[in-house]
């Protein structure tokens, strides 16, 4: 059985138009079916009354739509909301919803686990599962449109469980259905893949002609600094993962987690800046997630403003960001995990860019 949902609008098209032909079917519902995938996405084939009866049973058949179970859904004090979701095999990943005046950012998940092993995220100590198939990735899109609210998000980020460019095939569909007039519409510039840096898929991102935006998981800049938090650097060296972030025509944006006594002193800054002004980087700055790493401490209020200030004074764009969530399990992989005790995991701040 061919799984509509994890094709792009034209292929979905191409894949349903002999089937129609084979059951003497006019061309015109390959538009109907195919709006009913994302544009108005239906649960079931029996909810697209516009179709005949025995049309919507034969489409059932041939073509069942791959739905996401919400297990649980959180819902915090300042709106955000955290879904975590069941897989047909049993896996979860998880999505949270960030409100913020008319933005609605939606934080999608790549993979089942993830296999980079960063130091402050739980996904990553979780270990790599699986790769998610593009109805799985767009599919937490999908979810939020058939809910009771039916509202879609105006932005979604690629922050969730898992590293999108080592599940580039299936994200490369994703990016499509998500941005495709066909799909879910979703302007280019409101989605943003963020990504450690691996170096042969940063170059098929670069080549697409869609205004996607970047955003580099950096949290360290200095290549001796970043190894300490994060393993891919062995592989995947800071000055060859910069140097790739020249291919982009669109500003690019640092993510940088503020870790106390580890990556938050002055003269870490001034590397900082040395790094992203050049790029002309916007650098978000992200407080370590409360529920994080227990090992780990959250820098001072005082020690990120200073640290905000100081790349600021060095002619760098920088934002400090708030955490939000507190009052739930919004950190990456909290909610998967506190459902897996016996997992000895941990978390960080869901990282979002504006």
């Amino acid at each position: 059985m061919t799984d509509l949902l994890s094709l792009t609008p034209d292929a979905a098209r191409a894949a349903v138009a002999p089937w129609l032909a084979a059951r003497s079917e006019p061309a015109y519902r390959g538009s109907q079916i195919v709006a009913r995938l994302w544009q108005r996405p239906v649960a079931s084939w029996e909810e697209a009354t516009e179709l005949p009866t025995a049309l919507r049973r034969a489409l059932a058949e041939a073509f069942p739509l791959r739905r996401l179970r919400l297990v649980t859904r959180q819902l915090s004090r300042d709106g955000t909301e955290k879904f975590l979701w069941q897989l047909e095999d049993g896996e979860a990943i998880e999505s949270v919803l960030i409100p913020e005046g008319k933005r609605r950012t939606l934080c999608i998940s790549s993979q089942v686990g993830c296999a980079l092993g960063c130091v402050f995220c739980a996904t990553g100590r979780m270990g790599f599962r699986r790769n998610l198939a593009p109805a799985e990735i767009a599919g937490q899109v999908r979810e939020l449109l058939l809910s009771p609210a039916g509202q879609a998000p105006t932005n979604v980020v690629f922050m969730g469980m898992g590293e999108p460019l080592l599940n580039w095939e299936a994200v490369d569909a994703s990016l499509t259905i998500l941005n495709h007039p066909d799909g879910f519409g979703i302007g280019a510039r409101h989605i943003t893949v963020s990504t450690v840096g691996i170096l042969a898929n940063l170059a098929k991102l670069a080549r697409r002609p869609e205004q996607f935006r970047l955003a580099l998981s950096l949290h360290a800049p200095t290549s001796a600094l970043r190894l300490a938090l994060m393993p891919i650097e062995k592989k995947y060296a800071l000055p060859d993962v910069v140097q790739a972030l020249q291919q982009f025509r669109r500003r690019v944006t640092l993510e940088y987690v503020l870790i106390g006594g580890r990556n938050d002193d002055l003269e870490t800054a001034d590397h900082l800046a040395g790094l992203a002004k050049p790029l002309g980087a916007l650098v978000n700055l992200l407080p370590l997630h409360p529920g994080g790493a227990p090992d780990l401490t959250p820098s001072s209020r005082r020690r990120m403003l200073e640290f905000e200030r100081r790349l600021r004074s060095r002619g760098v764009e920088a934002v400090l960001r708030r955490s939000r969530g507190l009052d739930i399990s919004a950190a990456c992989g909290q909610l998967r995990v506190e459902l897996e005790p016996r997992r000895k995991v941990r978390a960080e701040e869901h990282a979002r860019v504006e």
